[in-house]
């Protein structure tokens, strides 16, 4: 008996530490959220955008956005947890300077708007990754390929179906519905990277600040294909 109530002790204390990483995950990619777009308001504010747009910038930008991430998911595993913390703001405050373009072509309105419906997808998808018992990690690859496929097309679109809004609405739905499977499978994937790290506090952080960046591009792919359909539809009108 009392060793089932120790088991059962055990099992609750294990729940609990993973539902705190879950968090702490969360709020980590929360808070990046909230840095990019206070940084991409603040560069419409100020003016600050049109620097970007001038010049190799808007490129500069682009490539420290790279190679943030690469050097970020490369060096993960031997790099100080605070090292790993700063580079995750750094990436989100950089691509917060890229956002502040969206501004000049968007209103307040269309951007809230989108920001709340990408969120209830994401919402639901990260839902259904963290309750649901069945194993995704067989649609990473899936998604993976599904992804490679998007952005050939959209080259291939850019190139030979200039200004298509059929070629564009294709992209677009494709897009959402795969970053939203991509939720659904990352968020799953966040809670192996907790029990990989076998109580290890310091690499518990590593892996939710990783965590944290993937379920960030997740959500910000979502809110840029769901502020197409919503940029698109307020323009026909």
């Amino acid at each position: 008996m009392y060793g089932n109530q120790n088991n059962y002790y055990d099992v609750q204390a294990s729940r609990e530490k993973v539902s705190g990483y879950l968090v702490r995950t969360y709020r980590w990619m929360f808070l990046g959220l909230l840095l990019t777009f206070a940084v991409s308001y603040l560069g419409f504010a100020t003016g600050f955008v049109w620097n970007i747009l001038s010049g190799p910038a808007m490129v500069l930008l682009t490539i420290a956005e790279f190679g943030v991430v690469i050097y970020l998911s490369a060096r993960i595993n031997q790099m100080a947890p605070g090292t790993a913390t700063a580079l995750f703001f750094a990436y989100a405050a950089l691509n917060g300077l890229v956002f502040s373009i969206y501004f000049l072509v968007f209103d307040a309105i269309t951007m809230i708007f989108a920001f709340a419906v990408a969120a209830l997808y994401f919402g639901v998808m990260a839902v259904y990754g963290s309750v649901t018992k069945k194993d995704l990690s067989g649609m990473g690859s899936m998604l993976f390929c599904g992804l490679i496929a998007l952005l050939v097309f959209s080259l291939l679109s850019a190139v030979f179906f200039v200004g298509s809004s059929v070629a564009n609405i294709l992209i677009g739905a494709v897009g959402l519905v795969i970053f939203m499977g991509l939720t659904a499978y990352d968020t799953q994937k966040v809670k192996a990277f907790y029990y990989a790290t076998s109580g290890n506090e310091e690499m518990a952080h590593k892996a939710s600040i990783y965590g944290a960046l993937q379920l960030y591009l997740d959500f910000i792919n979502i809110f840029l294909y769901v502020l197409r359909f919503v940029g698109r539809n307020r323009n026909n009108n």
